[in-house]
């Protein structure tokens, strides 16, 4: 059976960063995605949006046309298409969509149902909402990105994973299937506006209510979860590769001191944010004594609240992952993240890898009620682009 969301039919405007990744976990799910791609161009140089589309695992699960959204006639194919849809997703900057004729107004005008996903940066208004940015800036301005890095170097990146896919495309799926379930009640589709500014500053609502009620400083390294604390941190071991421990409550900071036969009364002063350094400095010391391998032996598995740092090459052979399916290998023979999370009923399946341009543009188009005559003529009039149906 497929997953939970086989039912809900999804019109992507293809684009890159959150809103593709909002799609993969609607397509994981089981939803299916049809991917309005743009007409195929020239080869180019090799740019970020070449990077980041038709990877294989951020764009699988689609089925993709490809259409001219320049010309009246790509965006009425749109329409059609959108009109036996249960959702839009877009991530043009603001009035873009609307300009192209396909915004919410033309959408909901063919489906009244239409729940229109919006993914921006800074949102749909305010004074930023027309500039340009990226991850990095979207988490700068929600207060995330000053927390994170040690204290006597520039604020560190956590990769894209906190604007563009937490605080991103998470958000967007969340607002999407809250949109649809009161659509059920109401009959009515509605805007979701996610911004990643937004949805990074939700994601420290745990920070902001610590720091109101004065258990959080604002500089970094200075909190039991920004890497000051010796117990909440990484460790590099005698081999050159690290390991995490997490022993935050008493009794598993106990167990963590027990198993690497701590016995030094400084350390049970686990609170004392004044010996932090000191403390820290003799784990360093202590970790740099064995291999990974050895602490492992040691302590995983255990309540010490440990784990290995692995690298993504090794992440997917971890005993652990491996038991679980968390990786799998795709038809196309990438290993990559299995669909999350799981479902007893109707669980995932692995979706197809990512579609060739234009795969499914004839048998869209026929299932939005063109003739096969008039396929052809789009096709010659270049409005839509139809690729062999390979994958």
């Amino acid at each position: 059976m497929p997953g939970p969301l086989a039912h809900l039919t999804v019109i992507e405007l293809a684009g890159i960063g959150p809103g593709p990744f909002a799609c993969m976990v609607l397509a994981d799910l089981g939803a299916t995605v049809v991917r309005v791609d743009r007409l195929p161009g020239p080869p180019s140089r090799g740019g970020l949006e070449d990077l980041m589309r038709n990877d294989g695992i951020v764009d699988r699960g689609r089925q993709s046309i490809a259409v001219n959204t320049k010309d009246p006639r790509g965006v009425e194919a749109v329409l059609r298409l959108v009109a036996s849809a249960d959702v839009l997703i877009e991530g043009f900057r603001p009035g873009v969509a609307d300009k192209l004729g396909l915004g919410p107004e033309a959408c909901r005008a063919r489906n009244a149902r239409l729940v229109y996903g919006r993914m921006t940066g800074w949102g749909q208004s305010g004074p930023l909402a027309q500039a340009a940015g990226h991850d990095l800036n979207y988490i700068a301005l929600s207060g995330a990105l000053h927390a994170m890095g040690p204290a006597d170097r520039p604020p560190a990146p956590p990769l894209n994973l906190v604007g563009d896919y937490g605080g991103g495309g998470m958000l967007l799926v969340v607002g999407v299937l809250a949109a649809l379930a009161e659509a059920q009640r109401s009959g009515q589709g509605q805007v979701v506006d996610a911004a990643m500014t937004d949805g990074a500053a939700l994601l420290m609502s745990a920070q902001y209510g610590l720091m109101a009620k004065g258990f959080w400083q604002d500089r970094r390294e200075s909190n039991f979860l920004d890497g000051a604390a010796p117990f909440y941190g990484t460790y590099e071991c005698a081999d050159g590769r690290y390991v995490s421990v997490g022993a935050i409550e008493p009794q598993f900071y106990r167990q963590l001191l027990e198993r690497c036969g701590i016995e030094d009364p400084a350390f049970q002063r686990q609170w004392a944010a004044g010996e932090w350094p000191a403390l820290r400095g003799k784990l360093e010391a202590l970790f740099r004594t064995r291999t990974r391998d050895a602490w492992c032996a040691l302590l995983e598995g255990t309540d010490a609240c440990f784990a290995p740092v692995l690298s993504m090459a090794e992440a997917p052979a971890h005993p652990h992952n491996a038991a679980r399916g968390t990786f799998v290998r795709g038809e196309d023979g990438v290993v990559q993240p299995a669909p999350a999370p799981r479902f007893d009923r109707t669980p995932a399946q692995l979706p197809q890898r990512a579609p060739v341009v234009g795969a499914d543009t004839r048998a869209l188009l026929a299932r939005a009620g063109y003739a096969a005559a008039d396929i052809e003529a789009l096709c010659a009039a270049g409005v839509v682009h139809a690729a062999e149906a390979v994958r």
